[in-house]
């Protein structure tokens, strides 16, 4: 099973910056999909933004768009989200998830990290 480890969350100042990382236990091959979801209390969790492992194919919420960049480094099964102009809204856990190619829908999650973005 694909195991996911989530790493760079910390508290930030509004206007700020993140880059979140989400290492991989085995690389994705084919039409495996990573993807990034954020989660903040009582809300429910909410897609982010989701990439191929060439880079080729990328796709992002509309709350996040022009602000966030999901990239990966496929040699070195990682995936990470920069997160610039961070706003007081984008203040969540955000996990990292993966779809392998012969399935429709995240099958696997990461334990999350937490990202605090203050006033």
């Amino acid at each position: 099973q694909v195991q996911l480890v989530e790493s760079g969350g910390g508290l930030v100042q509004a206007g700020g910056s993140l880059r979140l990382s989400c290492a991989a236990s085995r690389r994705a091959f084919g039409g495996y999909l990573m993807g990034w979801f954020r989660q903040a209390p009582g809300k429910e969790r909410e897609f982010v933004a989701a990439t191929s492992w060439s880079g080729t194919n990328t796709n992002y919420a509309n709350s996040v768009q022009g602000r966030f960049i999901i990239s990966r480094d496929s040699a070195k099964n990682t995936v990470f989200l920069q997160m610039n102009s961070l706003k007081p809204e984008d203040t969540a856990v955000y996990y990292c998830a993966a779809q392998p190619p012969s399935r429709k829908t995240y099958d696997y999650w990461g334990q999350g990290t937490q990202v605090t973005v203050s006033e």
